[in-house]
């Protein structure tokens, strides 16, 4: 039996653990501050797809993912008995003007060759959403039916869950077993910087807040660069600020307040909703701004699956299969723009 030990109980270490132990591996998870401490603890969970127009490999490989992630989530719904939240409900974003208006509308034509049938994406008129949708100067809206939504902090523990019903160990530390993979988020990113005297990837800080009000199936929205997320057990979130600089990583202030204002502003039925939570937490943003992923350069042995900024819940069930395929199988699938090395290129081309 393989033996695979994992450092960080985030999405990608409990995913890759995951996919690894369906694959009959034997998986320790060492984390000394428990399941979902870090930013994979949030509230938001907008799992969102980028536009579709000038593709490439990074949006197919995004694309691959959230259409693999609802059979992913019922998996690991099935094995562990909780819900993650999953739903694939869809996206309105407010079109601003007329030039957004046509290229929104080109996009709707190329989504029906990209998305290959399997999801669309429409300009539609903003009164047919009744009210339920974002401010629209135009009034028109985008729909798209790619986009999901999901429950971070109950899906990272329905993730550990269905691992330890498979015969995986959670635990703060212990000793190495078999390939290390490293998914150590921001302070990964951190150290790797430190290691090889390079701008690998650092921290941004995000600030969300999770307000009472109930719209369990409803889509969610874009707007004004915010994600305003309807979960199943009666909340919204919104989020999130992104803080390059900061002192206090889990501290909240008046940078959440003006994030709560801008989404009231654009959706104005939200008004009214009472704050139940504010959360603040630090992702992993790796230099190249797509996920590092592949083997770490001189530890034989050792991987490293890092810098899911923004994207990391929705590349999950993917990123979970491809390093699974390397760590066990030794077939290397992942994107080249994903590979170790191009961060470390991108990070000796200019200071972080």
């Amino acid at each position: 039996m393989a033996e695979v030990t994992i450092y960080g109980a985030g999405i990608f270490g409990l995913s890759i653990g995951w996919a690894c132990a369906r694959r009959g591996a034997a998986v320790q998870i060492y984390d000394p501050n428990g399941v979902a401490a870090g930013s994979s603890g949030g509230p938001v969970g907008a799992l969102a797809p980028h536009v579709p127009e000038n593709w490439n490999a990074k949006k197919a490989f995004q694309f691959d993912s959230l259409i693999a992630a609802q059979d992913f989530w019922h998996g690991v719904e099935a094995a562990s008995g909780l819900s993650s939240g999953y739903g694939r409900s869809g996206r309105l974003q407010p079109i601003a003007d007329k030039k957004t208006l046509e290229l929104a509308q080109a996009r709707e034509i190329a989504a029906q060759t990209l998305w290959q049938g399997k999801a669309t994406w429409q300009v539609m008129p903003a009164d047919t959403q009744a009210n339920w949708a974002p401010q629209s100067p135009t009034g028109w809206l985008i729909h798209d039916t790619l986009s999901a939504r999901i429950h971070p902090r109950n899906a990272c523990l329905a993730l550990a869950a269905a691992l330890r019903a498979w015969g995986g160990r959670i635990e703060p530390n212990g000793p190495e077993h078999g390939v290390v993979v490293h998914a150590t988020g921001w302070q990964g990113l951190r150290d790797l910087s430190e290691q090889f005297e390079q701008p690998v990837g650092n921290g941004v800080k995000g600030q969300a807040a999770l307000l009472r009000y109930s719209a369990p199936d409803a889509p969610q929205l874009f707007a004004d660069a915010l994600h305003i997320v309807p979960h199943t057990d009666g909340t919204v979130a919104i989020g999130s600020t992104s803080e390059r600089a900061f002192s206090n990583p889990g501290d909240t202030d008046t940078q959440l307040d003006a994030v709560i204002a801008r989404a009231t502003t654009a959706f104005p039925v939200l008004r009214d909703a009472p704050i139940i939570a504010r959360w603040a937490g630090v992702r992993p943003r790796a230099k190249s701004r797509a996920p590092m992923l592949g083997a770490y350069p001189s530890r034989t042995g050792h991987f490293i699956a890092n810098g899911g900024f923004k994207i990391g819940f929705g590349m999950a069930p993917k990123i979970a299969e491809v390093m699974a395929d390397l760590i066990l199988e030794g077939r290397d699938t992942i994107p080249d723009a994903f590979r170790v090395a191009t961060c470390l290129n991108a990070g000796s081309k200019s200071p972080n």
